[in-house]
């Protein structure tokens, strides 16, 4: 039964279009949650709100994030509102997530890092997704007919959350990837815009690799990953006053209060100009 239960979850998650990433969370997720009830004897058919609660004081109790407990909850969520289609409230609120600060470079940082880089293809890679705002999925993701130059701007297919958007294409970088588009001497792979030595689709381990690589190389200390690129994008414009909305339709997000976390960043450097009266 159990086995049978987690296919009907995959095969409707695949339906709605989620993420194969949300998929897979979701049925580990799931199948933990069900194995939970099988040790206590109970039917997984049948939803009881003390028997989810005790299964996420359980997590909990194994250090659990916030942000874990959340999925797995989510998961069950789904789970019997859109398989065994129960008609009651599941009135159990998700876990309070601590406020965490993305991590952002500045931009000379960035530029430091960009220097490093003697490779074209790995240089066009950390300016165009710091120069677009771009995740490392979609990096990996992009087409060459993706760039419109005349307009100076990306099509990104099936980005944050599946859906489409369009984002900058940096003036700067056009002469750039023109001149990497026409060299390139890798056999063409479905269009892809970046393509590994043997001509196949670059993975997303490959490019953080290179930003890792660059940071090290660069003697920038931070704890910095791919996507702080993004998050460097992002407060970089609000610095510069671009409307928070636009930023928001830049990045993808449905949701302004996700955009609104940059805010706390740049009022973090808002502080560098501000003396404390203690002396």
């Amino acid at each position: 039964m159990k086995e049978t239960a987690l296919h009907l979850l995959e095969r409707e998650l695949k339906i709605r279009s989620y993420s194969p990433k949300t998929v897979k969370s979701y049925t580990i997720c799931l199948k933990e949650y069900f194995d939970f009830l099988e040790k206590n004897k109970k039917d997984e058919r049948i939803f009881d709100e003390d028997d989810a609660k005790n299964f996420l004081l359980y997590k909990k109790e194994q250090n659990c994030s916030p942000k874990t407990l959340n999925v797995y909850l989510c998961s069950i969520k789904f789970y019997y509102k859109q398989i065994e289609k129960i008609h009651q409230k599941i009135d159990i609120k998700f876990p309070k997530r601590a406020l965490k600060l993305p991590m952002v470079l500045t931009n000379h940082e960035i530029m430091e890092i960009i220097r490093t880089l003697q490779n074209l293809k790995h240089r066009l890679i950390i300016s165009l997704a710091y120069g677009s705002g771009l995740r490392v999925s979609e990096v990996v993701n992009l087409k060459v007919s993706d760039l419109d130059f005349n307009s100076k701007i990306i099509n990104i297919r099936q980005g944050k959350g599946g859906r489409d958007r369009i984002t900058l294409l940096p003036e700067a970088l056009i002469d750039d990837l023109k001149s990497f588009i026409s060299k390139r001497t890798e056999p063409p792979h479905k269009n892809y815009l970046f393509l590994s030595q043997k001509g196949g689709k670059l993975t997303t381990r490959t490019l953080q690799k290179i930003f890792q690589n660059s940071l090290k190389k660069a003697n920038i200390q931070k704890p910095a990953t791919f996507h702080s690129l993004i998050h460097s994008f992002a407060s970089h414009l609000l610095e510069n006053d671009v409307n928070i909305r636009y930023i928001q339709e830049l990045l993808g997000h449905q949701n302004i209060r996700t955009t609104q976390l940059y805010t706390h960043i740049t009022q973090e450097g808002l502080l560098k100009n501000v003396q404390s009266p203690f002396s």
